[in-house]
């Protein structure tokens, strides 16, 4: 396999032998792509293709793995002074280290470096002995009594403190022979392990504090973006791009650059979020718009919403509508460049970058574009610019574009759009998924060609949730195929089918919270946790009502036919018992309807439900009884149960349904169709499947045409959510009518699919 410099890997292990490496550390090497390529690069820079001593080597491979990044420009002075010997030791190797740190790539004083490394400075052996000596005769009473158990590592901390550049084999070898003379040889007393003392037991009450005072959050636990840099950092070597000729970029902005950068932007935050309007937005796109609008957001800044719009054979008009739609629906507001203080540095830095900016009004359309389309006559103009400079060449597409038209004939690529678009609307941070990052060096490459401004870059995983899948090729083809009813469709994790299904965005991006922004891009989310986040929040916003999805009639013997009581019921379960607004009215009369699965004719220990004989309370109104169960012809089909009521309350079952009652005489309750909704397919990772269509849960949408409900739900309109006591969360239906409502299950009350239930 060949690396990122072009080297095989048995080539690759053959050099690191050559420096010294060991053979195992060698192979190690060649597992971690970064650091092959890294040390390949510095086994060049040093110019030791041919080998060298085994300490050098060692040296080298540090530089490999630590050397700064944001100074990669100076990594071939290092290895010049670790060739030479200049630099011999790990001290003087930190140490330059830290020097190219706070430098970064900017030029510098080579006497200044010398002096913070130690070149030059030779430490004697009596110089060593001294500096030992003094310590020994400092410590000689403790060294004493701890003997052979003295921490020696804390000795040679004090060593180097005092000589920083003296040589740490040396040291050690004084160090041993300082503790000889002192202690004489060792004894079997040095030797044996120091007991442990037991820690005592603290008591409960002190358990419990400890509990309580658990380790806080990190930083990024409590600011996932504080891991970006901010604007002002960008100097820093982004990346190594690797030529054939063995040469090597180091992009990265010069001060000058950044300078002009900064003064259009007034040192704000500028991301972007692209989707490509080709398709509906999934729960992927709500991470990265988390991650693009937060970032922004949370920095003070801004983040545009740009269209990728130059494929034209896959995009629709409808694909570019409902972006801008579900992206105000998720909460975030997209930024467009007004005229403001920096509007003359703006255009005076667009004219110098793009050099052939047309006129003062294009130019400032400019800043407020959001489809890259926009730019194609500033991306037509750099590339032929490229062209002429023999880096590039063109390709014909003749394909009407949604918005363009028929004006082009050519459309710019994905690479060359993305960056330059990128760079001409001063976007800071340049945030994508993981499958992006082989992309990189053309991202930079292309800017430093051109000479525009490079933002930051930075790879993130992708979202991938189980139970369902989220190629857009995939989704197409379900939505094609019309295995699933419209883009929209609640068992899809489309943004649009989780809206429909009756999830919050709150919910959306908590959940994308919660799971972080990493670079681990093989993990499958499970989707219990989505759900759990969905349950969090409808438990605090939904609206208890009661319905009965497959009714059983009931029958209470000892109520008057046609009387009706009116009941108290709660809307929201912690609220006072005095807030009005808080209850909401249900009728009780002699005919009331429960679940069919909450009636056996056979008890158990176990079962809380309705049995002939045994009682069972109903949820804000009276206890009930069973005295008779009527059976249809089969005699075993239940079809009906009389029951006696307890208007004293005096009886106290442990068994509560929900329940629905005839509101008055020979009236039925209110109608309305329920789809329970489950997950699209049965295995956690579909998408590997060869089959994975086969792999598609039948079960998935269950439609109960006419369960009951309760009155005040006739008032339900389009997005309101409720909980369903006992059965769930459900939210109002876009295919409701006046005549009749329709209830999508968002999600169970608990989760039972882990268990073996559904």
């Amino acid at each position: 396999m060949p690396t990122k410099t072009g080297e095989n890997s048995d080539n690759a292990v053959e050099l690191f032998l050559k420096i010294g490496l060991d053979e195992k550390v060698a192979h190690n090497t060649i597992a971690n792509n970064k650091v092959t390529s890294n040390l390949l690069a510095v086994i060049h820079e040093a110019g030791v293709t041919d080998g060298c001593d085994r300490t050098t080597g060692n040296l080298l491979y540090t530089v490999a793995t630590k050397f700064p990044a944001n100074a990669l420009v100076h990594r071939p002075t290092l290895c010049e002074y670790v060739v030479s010997s200049k630099v011999k030791t790990p001290a003087q190797l930190e140490a330059a280290f830290s020097f190219f740190m706070s430098v970064g790539p900017a030029k510098f004083s080579l006497s200044d470096f010398e002096k913070n490394c130690g070149v030059g400075i030779e430490v004697s052996n009596e110089e060593i002995e001294h500096t030992v000596g003094e310590i020994f005769e400092e410590l000689k009473t403790t060294i004493l009594e701890q003997r052979y158990k003295t921490n020696v590592g804390d000795l040679f901390r004090r060593v180097r403190e005092r000589q920083p550049w003296a040589d740490p084999k040396i040291v050690k070898q004084v160090v041993d022979t300082k503790l000889r003379e002192l202690l004489g040889e060792r004894t079997a007393a040095d030797d044996e392990k120091p007991v442990k003392k037991k820690k005592e037991k603290p008591a409960k009450a002190e358990e419990k504090a400890v509990v309580a005072a658990a380790a806080p959050p990190s930083e990024e636990e409590l600011n996932p973006f504080s891991i970006f840099p901010s604007p002002e950092e960008n100097l820093k070597v982004h990346t190594e791009v690797f030529f054939s000729d063995g040469s090597v970029l180091r992009a990265c902005n010069t001060r000058e650059v950044l300078a002009k950068h900064l003064k259009v932007t007034g040192g704000k935050v500028l991301t972007r979020f692209p989707p490509e309007p080709n398709g509906y937005l999934h729960i992927g796109h709500a991470k990265a718009m988390f991650v693009d609008f937060g970032l922004a957001k949370d920095r003070g800044g801004h983040c545009y919403l740009r269209y990728d719009d130059t494929n034209p054979e896959a995009e629709k008009k409808e694909y570019i509508d409902h972006i801008e739609e579900i992206v105000k629906w998720m909460g975030w507001e997209p930024f467009k460049v007004k005229y403001s203080d920096h509007t003359n540095d703006t255009v005076a830095f667009l004219t110098e970058q793009t050099s052939k900016t047309r006129n003062l009004t294009l130019l400032l359309e400019t800043l407020q574009k959001t489809y890259t389309s926009d730019y194609f006559q500033d991306l037509y103009e750099l590339a032929v610019e490229l062209i002429r400079r023999g880096h590039a060449y063109v390709d014909h597409q003749f394909t009407p574009h949604p918005k363009a038209g028929d004006k082009w004939c050519i459309y710019p690529s994905y690479d060359f759009a993305h960056c330059v678009v990128d760079s001409l609307e001063n976007v800071t941070h340049s945030l994508c998924t993981l499958e992006f990052e082989t992309r990189r060096a053309s991202y930079y490459w292309l800017l430093h060609a051109l000479g525009l401004y490079m933002p930051y870059v930075w790879e993130y995983s992708r979202l991938n949730v189980t139970n369902t899948v989220m190629s857009k090729r995939k989704l197409n083809c379900l939505v094609t195929e019309k295995y699933v009813d419209g883009w929209d469709d609640p068992r899809l994790m489309t943004l649009s089918g989780l809206r429909r299904r009756g999830v919050s965005p709150t919910a959306i991006n908590a959940f994308v919270r919660g799971i972080g922004i990493t670079r681990s891009d093989s993990s499958l989310i499970r989707l219990d946790r989505f759900e759990y986040h969905v349950r969090e929040e409808l438990n605090k916003t939904a609206a208890r009502a009661m319905v009965v999805l497959c009714p059983l009639k009931v029958v209470i013997t000892n109520l008057e036919a046609g009387k009706v009581i009116d009941l108290d019921a709660k809307r929201w379960p912690d609220a006072p018992s005095d807030d009005a607004s808080a209850l909401y009215k249900v009728p009780f009369s002699n005919v009331v309807y429960i679940e069919k699965s909450d009636f056996r004719m056979k008890d158990s220990k176990d079962y809380y439900g309705l049995a002939p004989g045994k009682s069972v309370l109903l949820r804000y109104a009276f206890p009930i009884k069973c005295t008779d169960v009527i059976v249809g012809d089969d005699n075993e089909t239940v079809v009906e149960i009389r029951a006696e009521y307890d208007p004293e309350k005096k009886m106290k079952p442990k068994g509560v349904l929900h329940w629905v009652a005839e509101p008055s005489p020979d009236v039925g309750p209110l109608k309305v169709e329920v789809r329970l909704f489950d997950r699209l397919f049965s295995s956690e990772n579909p998408a590997e499947l060869d089959d994975w269509l086969g792999d598609l849960n039948s079960n998935s949408k269950v439609v109960i045409p006419e369960a009951y409900a309760v009155p005040p739900l006739r008032n339900a309109v389009l997005s309101d959510r409720f909980q369903f006591e006992r059965l769930g969360y459900f939210a109002v239906d876009k295919d409701s009518t006046p005549e009749k409502l329709v209830f999508n299950r968002t999600v169970t009350l608990r989760d039972s699919y882990a268990k073996g239930g559904k």
